[in-house]
C-alpha cells in the first residue's frame, strides 16, 4: 500500500523510541524525575489510605450500621411488644388491660432477672477499683 502523501512520515514511527541504553536527553531525565516524584507520592497516598484512613471508614461504617440496626430492632420491640398488649387485651381478657401490662410485666421481668443471673462477673485481680 502505497503512503499516500509524499515526504510524510511512516505511520508507525511513533513507535520508533529511544532504546533504554541509549544516552538520555535532559529533557528524558526531567520527564524520569517528574514520573518518579509522581510514582513517589502516588505510593505514599496509598499507603495512608491503606494504613489510616480505611480503618477509620471502616469504623465510622460499622458504627453507623450499628446504631441504624439498633433504631430498627427498638422500633420493632416498641411495635411488637404494642401488637402483643393489644392481643392479649382484645383476645384472651376481654377488655381488661390491666391484665395484659400484668402478664407481660411479669414476663420482662422474669427474662430480666434470667439475663441478670447470667451475665458474666468482672474478674476481680483485673477490675479497677470502682
Amino acid at each position: 500500500m502505497a503512503d499516500p502523501t509524499p515526504g510524510a512520515p511512516p505511520a508507525d514511527a511513533h513507535l520508533a523510541t529511544a532504546s533504554p541504553t541509549a544516552p538520555a536527553s535532559a529533557g528524558d531525565m526531567a520527564t524520569d524525575w517528574s514520573v518518579q516524584a509522581a510514582d513517589v507520592v502516588d505510593d505514599l497516598v496509598a499507603n495512608v489510605h491503606d494504613r489510616f484512613i480505611r480503618p477509620v471508614v471502616l469504623g465510622a461504617r460499622a458504627v453507623v450500621f450499628g446504631l441504624l440496626i439498633a433504631a430498627l430492632a427498638t422500633v420493632v420491640m416498641v411495635l411488637l411488644s404494642v401488637s402483643l398488649v393489644r392481643l392479649l387485651t382484645v383476645y384472651a381478657f376481654g377488655g381488661r388491660v390491666w391484665a395484659s401490662y400484668l402478664l407481660l410485666g411479669g414476663l420482662f421481668t422474669v427474662a430480666g432477672l434470667v439475663l441478670w443471673s447470667r451475665r458474666s462477673q468482672a474478674d476481680p485481680t483485673t477490675a479497677s477499683a470502682r
